[in-house]
């Protein structure tokens, strides 16, 4: 079960960026700090739309790879349980107490597929992908060794190119295997559209989703034709929620980037045509950031580089102000452009990182921060869990 974490012996600047109870301007930089009132009102608004559309809520939890967060998704917008992408990622998540976890991904490593296959006996319901008959085989011998049950869902390629079969005759032959195989469980289908994401328009968003969604219906009804029912239908993201949840087919949503937001996600346009960071979320996490430069009059030097951040999909987006912009990086130093020479030294900044996923993978901990002052400090749980 989840525990109270302890900051006994740890200290401010070498184990730590900050500890419950201090300022938010003596917080150690380059840290991640969380709004959390932006953050509980995200996973409140989920929860809510969710239920409204008659649908469960499975977070994603590579997004934050955090136990605590995952409870407060469970607490505060009713989460069903949580998916992730690797063995020892869901295995984190089983051992804080969540009860649910699905691993969205395939696991095909024998030493894998074992340690899998004992995820149950830590009380969580366990669940993973499946796109080939040869894995079912190696899943049923790992299970029945280890007197537990698998749980498996048959992976459709909707449009992302990745994993997945692609017709429903492969479906039905893939669930048919699981559903006679001892120690497992066919439990539905998995499909993500993850391709279209970050589409711009949300119209295109919605044209690529359709065609995933009648995909994605031929495939339950070949499936209940042969007398096997889905009890997971899921994918979805936050770019496209509300067309997998209205569908009438899925009934499990895997959205994960709307309670933190990021700069690629929050340029996405709603059906008004108005920017999702600036009316459906909030921006929730930032990679708090000090000045520790300002030799050059028009820049300055900050210490949020490469080493903090992932720049995979664009460079930061300086926080609530237009008068600086956050113009490169290296290692471990960011160009904050500074025209009118407003920034000085040991200035903070918040940055909006470009992809939240792969930068709260590399750090420790996550800083939350109410009125000005740290709340909670709370670790990044999963953090490299990677195998």
């Amino acid at each position: 079960m989840n525990k109270a974490f302890t900051f006994d012996g740890l200290e401010v600047g070498y184990d730590i960026p900050a500890l419950p109870g201090m300022a938010e301007a003596d917080i150690q930089t380059p840290c991640l700090v969380l709004d959390l009132d932006a953050l509980e009102r995200n996973i409140i608004k989920m929860g809510n739309a969710a239920k409204q559309m008659g649908v469960r809520h499975r977070v994603h939890g590579k997004m934050h790879k955090s136990v605590d967060v995952a409870l407060l998704q469970e607490r505060l917008g009713g989460s069903c349980g949580v998916c992730c992408q690797k063995v020892s990622e869901a295995e984190v998540f089983a051992r804080g107490g969540i009860k649910d976890v699905l691993v969205s991904n395939q696991v095909r490593d024998l030493a894998k597929i074992d340690r899998l296959a004992r995820l149950p006996k830590l009380g969580a319901r366990t669940i993973v992908c499946v796109d080939d008959l040869d894995n079912v085989k190696d899943l049923s011998e790992a299970a029945a060794r280890h007197g537990t049950t698998i749980e498996c869902l048959v992976e459709i390629d909707c449009g992302a190119g990745r994993c997945g079969v692609t017709t429903t005759e492969a479906v039905v032959t893939i669930a048919t295997a699981i559903d006679a195989a001892a120690g497992l469980k066919f439990a539905g289908i998995q499909a993500y559209q993850g391709a279209m994401q970050h589409l711009d328009l949300y119209a295109d968003r919605m044209a690529k989703t359709t065609i995933a969604i009648e995909q994605v219906r031929a495939a339950v009804q070949g499936l209940q034709a042969v007398g096997l029912d889905c009890d997971i239908v899921g994918g979805a993201g936050t770019g496209s929620y509300y067309f997998e949840g209205n569908s009438g087919v899925y009934n499990e949503l895997q959205a994960g980037s709307y309670a933190f937001m990021d700069a690629d996600y929050g340029r996405i346009l709603d059906k008004d045509g108005q920017r999702i960071d600036q009316g459906e979320w909030e921006n929730a996490l930032f990679l708090l950031t000090s000045v520790m430069s300002h030799a050059k009059a028009d820049k300055a030097i900050v210490d949020a580089g490469l080493k903090v951040q992932s720049v995979d999909s664009g460079l930061p987006v300086v926080f609530g102000r237009t008068d600086v912009k956050y113009i490169k990086c290296s290692d471990e130093h960011g160009v904050v452009e500074d025209l009118a020479g407003v920034l000085k030294v040991n200035d903070k900044l918040r940055l909006v990182p470009g992809h939240c996923d792969p930068t709260c993978n590399v750090h420790d901990w996550y800083v939350g921060l109410r009125n000005g002052r740290v709340e909670v400090v709370w670790p990044v749980s999963a953090r490299g869990k990677a195998y």
